[in-house]
């Protein structure tokens, strides 16, 4: 695990700057700001599943109780800084304790998924039969299947009336990103992350070893739905409308797909895999002629097979590939090595 530098930290902030302000020459912050979006949602699944070991089908739970939290609470206090912050701790506490009842009951990997899945499919069906008047939250009405239009979108903290919208939500949505990938960075590079990922190698030394497998994984299972619910938050503002399809099995299945092709136990690879295919999807659909389902079903078959560590670990090796031959043909050829990189 590389270290946190200030050298590093200010590169990162000067390439992830022109990157921001390059993006909207080539795509619409409309659709830049749904990739960056579904780029978080991946970097939670990307956290507790490639460096915690954990497979969760249940970030789409967190990601959908996100924007339901907001939604609600935005219609209830007429803005939007309380909804965002209720948006992030309310799935953290969530999955805090789901995470403590699965981990503290030695459920196994197999179990674990399940109950998340089921979880998640509860909520679906819970959301879609909210149609009636008595599925009310203060001032908010579930709506069932119609789910909640009309709530206040992102405002300057303090003034209702100044919305953050178009451009600005994706400049916005841009900085939390990039404030969430250092924040897991650093969790990574600090001795609990290094210890989570040692019970993702193996749990049974990190126990005999003294330490709290349980507590960690369960700690970790909760910045993952913090992360989700965040992301979720943004999409309510992005949407402007909730609805139970947040909670679907797709989105679930979406989810895994995105991390797997973008490269599990990598911090960007979730992240450029979630955009990535959420940006190719949405070119997929403005035509009729292929579903959506098989190109994403026959990317994931793909990337199974041939490249089961994905994209990022794959570009990766590419390029310490040619690093190495460089570096072989300058010992042998060193006057030659140094003339071409001179040229």
């Amino acid at each position: 695990m590389r270290e946190i530098t200030v050298r590093r930290f200010a590169l990162s902030i000067a390439v992830a700057g022109a990157v921001m302000l390059l993006l909207p020459m080539v795509i619409s912050t409309f659709t830049l700001t749904l990739l960056l979006i579904y780029g978080m949602l991946g970097m939670s699944l990307g956290l507790i599943w490639g460096f915690g070991g954990i497979l969760c089908f249940g970030q789409a739970a967190f990601f959908g109780l996100g924007a339901y939290a907001y939604a609600v609470s935005a219609i209830n206090f007429g803005e939007s800084t309380l909804p965002m912050l209720i948006a992030v701790l309310l799935p953290a506490i969530f999955a805090l304790i789901l995470g403590a009842m699965m981990f503290y009951g030695r459920l196994g990997d197999v179990y674990l998924g399940i109950i998340t899945l089921v979880v998640t499919l509860i909520f679906f069906k819970f959301m879609n039969s909210t149609a009636g008047p008595e599925y009310i939250i203060g001032d908010a009405r579930l709506g069932g299947f119609n789910g909640i239009p009309g709530y206040q979108t992102l405002n300057v903290p303090g003034y209702p009336d100044k919305y953050v919208f178009g451009d600005n939500l994706y400049y916005v949505t841009f900085g939390l990103l990039f404030i969430t990938y250092w924040l897991v960075n650093w969790l990574l590079a600090s001795p609990f992350g290094r210890v989570a990922v040692a019970i993702r190698e193996n749990e049974q030394r990190v126990s005999l070893m003294g330490y709290d497998v349980r507590a960690r994984k369960t700690i970790l299972f909760a910045a993952g739905g913090a992360i989700a619910g965040l992301s979720g938050a943004l999409f309510a503002n992005w949407a402007e409308i909730v609805t139970p399809s947040l909670f679907s099995l797709g989105q679930t299945a979406e989810i895994i797909i995105w991390c797997i092709v973008g490269g599990l136990g990598t911090r960007l690879g979730p992240l450029l895999g979630a955009a990535g295919l959420a940006y190719l999807k949405f070119i997929l659909g403005q035509q009729m002629l292929i579903d959506n389902a098989i190109i994403m079903g026959l990317i994931l078959v793909l990337f199974v097979l041939f490249l089961p560590k994905g994209l990022v670990p794959a570009m990766d090796s590419i390029g310490q590939y040619f690093v190495t031959r460089f570096n072989g043909r300058a010992k042998i050829y060193p006057n030659k090595a140094e003339a071409s990189s001179n040229d």
